[in-house]
């Protein structure tokens, strides 16, 4: 019966793939707008987290406030995704660096215009994160780190269909802190996402007031490697024509109490996320189980 649903689902993924190369960035964009209509009134579950999660964070008045909020967030990830399949051609016709305007600290530019010059880079699932990576390529080598999609037909379809040239993914079964490690050392950017939830593997941090387990490799990586840190999102302010807006670089030193250390760190980078996400609201995903915690933590966080 799984065999069947993934074979269903590959079937309308390629239709829509079919659609997107074949169809104008208008008719793209009105594409994506009533398949997140569609998903919005279709997926419920999805829906009443990311409304109940708007209510949580202080981002949504009252309830009706949150569905048309909601509604927005479902337009802007199915924009994302045609938008990102469309990129690879569009940057083909036009210049990446005639879509974005790049909003970076002098510091931090420089550091991107260093070609020996590693740089870890936190962002989230906010604004259009896949062709952030793709324009960054453009100044600086970037890695990325992925996982494997649920269904495996769509999965080949959609790792045949990334960009390659300067943007390199690394599936997440193969990023040791040795490997990104090496990355940096080789001047390039590494990307991480900061807001996975890491279950009992992470560290509880407060996220819009409430804690959230955060993964600690960026943290970890940083003290190790004394390479710079910064924060970024690429967030669309029309069709396919995006700001790049960063800070840092920030730099931690080890005080010998790495718990801490590390804690102090990702407080930042939640902070730094948070800030950015309160511009734009309507353009983080707030439909993922971000504050999702395991009995064991919550016995942990208990007062």
């Amino acid at each position: 019966m799984k065999r069947v649903q993934h074979l269903l689902e590959y079937a309308v993924v390629r239709v829509l793939l079919f659609l997107v190369d074949l169809l104008p960035l208008r008719a793209c964009v009105a594409l994506a707008h009533g398949i997140g209509d569609l998903f919005y009134l279709l997926h419920r579950p999805r829906r009443r987290t990311a409304m109940e999660n708007l209510l949580a964070a202080g981002e949504a008045r009252d309830e009706r406030d949150a569905r048309r909020l909601t509604r927005a967030v479902f337009h802007q990830f199915s924009h994302l995704v045609v938008t990102s399949v469309k990129s690879d051609s569009w940057f083909q016709k036009y210049p990446p660096e005639s879509c974005v305007t790049w909003k970076l600290p002098p510091e931090l530019a420089a550091i991107l215009d260093d070609p020996k010059q590693g740089l870890i880079l936190a962002c989230g699932h906010l604004g259009s994160w896949e062709i952030g990576a793709q324009l960054l390529s453009h100044r600086k080598p970037v890695v990325g780190i992925t996982r494997r999609m649920n269904n495996p037909y769509v999965d080949r379809l959609m790792v045949s269909r990334k960009p390659r040239g300067r943007f390199e993914l690394t599936p997440k079964r193969d990023a040791n802190l040795l490997r990104l490690a090496g990355a940096l050392k080789d001047g390039k950017v590494l990307a991480i996402m900061i807001d996975q939830n890491a279950k009992d593997r992470g560290m509880l941090v407060d996220f819009f007031g409430r804690p959230a387990s955060s993964h600690t490799a960026i943290a970890l990586l940083h003290l190790l490697t004394k390479t710079p840190l910064c924060f970024g999102a690429c967030i669309e302010v029309a069709p396919m024509r995006f700001e790049f807006r960063a800070s840092g670089p920030f730099r931690f030193a080890p005080t010998g109490d790495k718990a801490a250390d590390v804690r102090k760190i990702l407080e930042h980078l939640n902070r730094e996320l948070e800030n950015a996400v309160r511009l734009t609201p309507d353009q983080y995903m707030w439909g993922h189980r971000r504050w999702r915690l395991t009995p064991k933590q919550l016995a942990a966080n208990a007062p």
